[in-house]
């Protein structure tokens, strides 16, 4: 008998990658002064979100499904998290890019040896999450929800529409 988790992870990680690749297309040829420009009364940035869906990617899968919470380079410098502060970021596209296409690559190492129906080694302080699948599902939403406010800021840099995957 096949796991139904098992029989649906190919679409749902599927689902995750184009939203990822929709974040991507929404912001290539970006001029680089607009990557840090807020458009917005709440002050973030391109280049802020873009870091956030990066941290989405490393907190959710490294730290909650593999239980692993490791400092980087990258976190040298810059304040603590704070769901409050306006997502942004003075470092250069270059790398901002280069961080979140590395947290996508150890999620998705991470998600080739782990069950949607396995119970997550790490924990989150506010919700209770009991299999991995939630964790996925919720990258998906984090994504997509992030995807259309870079289409919103990229239409109101520079004027280009239509540049999401949908």
């Amino acid at each position: 008998m096949t796991d139904s988790a098992e029989d649906a992870k190919p679409t749902l990680l599927q689902f995750l990658q184009r939203q990822r690749d929709s974040v991507l297309s929404i912001v290539k040829g970006l001029e680089e002064e607009d990557w840090h420009r807020s458009v917005v009364p709440s002050g973030w940035t391109v280049a802020g979100f873009v870091a956030h869906l990066g941290n989405a990617e490393r907190y959710w899968f490294q730290g909650v499904v593999a239980g692993t919470n490791v400092d980087l380079p990258w976190d040298e410098g810059l304040p603590p998290y704070d769901p409050k502060a306006a997502f942004s970021l003075d470092r250069p596209s270059t790398d901002v890019l280069a961080y979140y296409h590395d947290q996508c690559r150890r999620s998705d190492e991470i998600m080739g040896g782990t069950s949607l129906s396995a119970a997550p080694i790490g924990r989150h302080p506010r919700y209770e999450v009991s299999e991995v699948r939630w964790v996925v599902l919720h990258m998906i939403e984090e994504t997509a929800a992030h995807s259309g406010h870079l289409e919103i800021a990229r239409e109101l840099l520079d004027g280009r529409t239509g540049l999401g995957l949908r």
